[in-house]
């Protein structure tokens, strides 16, 4: 996948939305946040990536401190200040280099890593911007292969922070979650396997195929919106087997 181009795409069709809506409008699945409010999350957290990159970070910056991290006033001058944040990342990322190692959320990474997090950062919130601007999200649309790929690295984020946090974890000792994504093509890469090996405090996730306590069948795109908690199982195609309890604990206690 050119995680670049894609991300240049979505940032540029969120970016779209936000010029249609109401900056006022509240964004249901974000609580709190209006339209601008994400807007300028996304804008300056693009910003934010590209300069960990471009100063070889080894901490944390502190969003605060990110340069130009506000928005013009003008409405154009703010949709070029988005897609200009979207550039920074890939510039930097080509400056520095992409196996450069920089700080993220699980350690040093290649400089690269970046850019994948900031399209799928991108792309979810562009569904939390179609939620307030259409009131649901039968307007959104992602490939499946880039769905699928936002399910893996949503994993590969929040699965070792959940295993080496101290509090409860979202699986009980013994149980698992399987998804399933219906979608033709996608072969090994379209199953997920999570679970919490017996007699053990770690989580572990594959994508092996597997029965599960609980196992979700559905589209890629379905799958990605209810892990992601933008919107629930029963308002998708997505089927459940087995135990729904498993799955609502993992739901509530994956917030990140």
């Amino acid at each position: 996948m050119d995680y670049a181009a894609a991300l240049i795409d979505e940032t540029r069709a969120f970016g779209a939305l936000i010029r249609a809506g109401d900056p006022a409008l509240a964004v249901p699945s974000c609580p709190e946040w209006n339209l601008t409010q994400l807007f300028r999350h996304v804008g300056r957290g693009n910003r934010w990536a590209a300069q960990i990159v471009a100063d070889r970070m080894d901490g944390p910056l502190d969003p605060r401190d990110v340069v130009d991290g506000k928005p013009p006033a003008d409405p154009d001058a703010a949709i070029d200040w988005l897609h200009d944040g979207a550039q920074r990342v890939l510039d930097a990322v080509a400056q520095t280099g992409p196996d450069t190692p920089v700080w993220t959320f699980l350690g040093p990474r290649p400089s690269s890593w970046w850019v994948r997090r900031r399209l799928h950062e991108g792309a979810v919130h562009r569904a939390d911007a179609v939620l307030a601007v259409s009131g649901g999200l039968g307007d959104f649309s992602l490939s499946s292969e880039l769905a699928a790929d936002g399910i893996a690295e949503w994993l590969d984020l929040v699965v070792p922070r959940l295993g080496s946090t101290g509090h409860a974890l979202p699986l009980a000792d013994g149980n698992s979650v399987h998804l399933h994504a219906t979608d033709e093509g996608l072969g090994s890469v379209g199953e997920w396997t999570i679970s919490r090996p017996a007699g053990t405090s770690e989580l572990v996730w594959s994508h092996e195929h597997g029965k599960g306590s609980v196992a979700l069948r559905g589209s890629a795109r379905d799958l990605l919106l209810v892990i992601m908690r933008r919107v629930a199982v029963a308002d998708t195609d997505v089927a459940v087997f087995g135990d729904d309890a498993v799955w609502q604990n993992w739901v509530d206690r994956t917030a990140f």
